[in-house]
């Protein structure tokens, strides 16, 4: 089996934690934010902008349909950057070891266009990718065939020769399906082993410095 040539990164739980209950119940009582999350389906919502919805207003509308929730509803927009947040540094080492070695690296990403660019302000790292493939721009989310065709189009490698490291299970079987290699990833550690494992780098440049 021939090494990767390009590594992919999403960003949603690999390089950035993505928990926007655990953002909830910190300004919230916990009971209530289960409620909040069981009337209102806030991850369509959130699915909306990764399709390339406009980010305030898919917010805001939804948060008037729910005046019982509005003002916390708001918050997925007002105060987004809180609800991606810590950095998994680690990942972005691990990048970073990647393109030192002269590895084609790119982000396979769910999210939308002005929450990257809010990201990309607090998390410089995001910019440091060669490629970024983000679903608001292109308008199709993972694992929607179109998504993971439209990396193959722009790299025109052989399936075989793309890397891509995604929290998601059905993200990765959909990557499988194209006759990518793919790595769920449960945590940065595991993340490393693999691009050991590989043979994208040495145990020394994958330990985190």
């Amino acid at each position: 089996m021939p090494i990767p040539e390009i590594v992919l990164f999403d960003i949603g739980n690999v390089l950035i934690e993505w928990q926007p209950e655990r953002f909830f119940d910190r300004i919230m009582p916990p009971e209530d934010r289960k409620r909040m999350f069981a009337t209102v389906d806030l991850h369509a919502m959130n699915d909306c902008i990764d399709r390339g919805g406009d980010f305030r207003t898919t917010i805001y509308e939804t948060a008037d349909r729910h005046p019982e929730f509005t003002a916390q509803i708001r918050l997925w927009h007002d105060r987004w950057i809180d609800l991606a947040t810590p950095a998994i540094p680690r990942s972005a080492a691990l990048n970073r070891a990647l393109r030192t070695k002269g590895i084609t690296t790119a982000i396979l990403s769910n999210i939308g266009h002005k929450p990257f660019v809010i990201a990309s302000t607090r998390y410089p790292f995001l910019d440091e990718f060669d490629h970024h493939f983000l679903s608001g721009p292109l308008q199709t989310i993972k694992p929607e065939p179109q998504i993971y065709a439209a990396v193959e189009a722009h790299f025109n490698r052989p399936a075989n020769r793309l890397l891509f490291a995604d929290d998601r299970i059905e993200n990765i079987n959909a990557a499988h399906a194209r006759g990518w290699r793919a790595h769920h990833f449960t945590s940065a550690q595991g993340w490393a082993e693999t691009l050991v494992t590989l043979g994208l780098l040495t145990e020394q440049e994958a330990a985190f410095q």
